[in-house]
């Protein structure tokens, strides 16, 4: 099945932890539900499958969604409930699906999210290709959706649970290099990236890595999702303006555009609200 949909690039550039001034705010309400310090930070966590403290290679699968406007509520849940349901697909680790908190973009609309783990490229794929997967996609999601984006990368150092836990804040962060730039300065800005989570010390877990599916990342190569603990201590990272200038400084050269976005892990009990 193939699915082409457009995407208008963001000239704005940002990185995980970099918010602009300008913020397109997208609050999570009944009518929009969708899918597919004193803590420490595993209190975040809740998971399908507990991970050990030593890293461990995990795939990465983000889709965004642009949800077509005055789109009937109920068919708006049908795909909340619909991709949540495939939790229980062997493959999945992992998943989560519903509205932005926050479009950091005043040139992109996407208004939800959907945000899974797997233990291989091979499960992925096994999901991808499940007949649920299929129905779901077909029956729920297509017929609502006029823009769709998705980026997978593989996960070299994820610590902790699989799952961040209802509450959790999600920052996802998608950048288009400029074009012609080597193999060492990709490694560059994965390790600029990497390094985020030393300098910010409210975020409890950070991934990142290059998209190994191009044909649905409209041109965007490079992919992380920073873990909050919630909305307060992602706002806490954004505040500290002088040290995400910084650290934007790094590779702000490198750069095409990026696509930003945040989004905060609903129950399984509100995910159909």
């Amino acid at each position: 099945m193939t699915m082409c949909l457009r995407l208008r690039p963001n000239p704005a550039l940002s990185l995980p932890f970099l918010a602009p001034k300008h913020l397109l705010k997208l609050n999570p309400k009944p009518s929009l539900s969708f899918i597919p310090h004193s803590r420490t930070s595993t209190s975040y966590f809740s998971s399908k499958i507990t991970m050990s403290s030593s890293s461990t290679q995990t795939i990465e699968h983000i889709v965004l969604f642009k949800v077509k406007d005055d789109t009937d509520p109920s068919k708006v849940n049908a795909m909340v409930n619909g991709l949540s349901g495939l939790k229980s697909l062997d493959q999945v680790l992992h998943i989560t699906a519903g509205p932005l908190l926050r479009n950091r973009s005043s040139t992109l609309n996407f208004t939800h999210m959907l945000h899974s783990r797997y233990s291989s490229k091979e499960d992925l794929n096994a999901y991808s290709q499940h007949p649920n997967h299929i129905s779901v996609v077909k029956e729920s999601v297509l017929p609502i959706c006029e823009d769709i984006m998705a980026v997978d990368w593989v996960a070299e150092d994820l610590q902790g649970p699989v799952s961040p836990s209802p509450g959790s804040a999600l920052r996802v962060t998608f950048l288009k290099l400029k074009e012609n730039l080597g193999e060492e300065k990709k490694s560059e800005i994965l390790g600029v990236i990497k390094g985020i989570k030393n300098s910010f010390g409210q975020i409890a877990q950070l991934t990142c890595g290059e998209n190994f599916s191009p044909g649905r990342a409209k041109g965007y190569s490079i992919a992380s999702i920073a873990v909050f603990p919630g909305p307060s201590e992602l706002e806490a990272v954004d505040s500290n303006e002088e040290l995400v200038r910084l650290q934007k400084e790094k590779v702000k050269e490198h750069l095409e555009s990026v696509v930003v976005v945040d989004y905060l892990v609903s129950s399984p009990q509100s995910a159909s609200l």
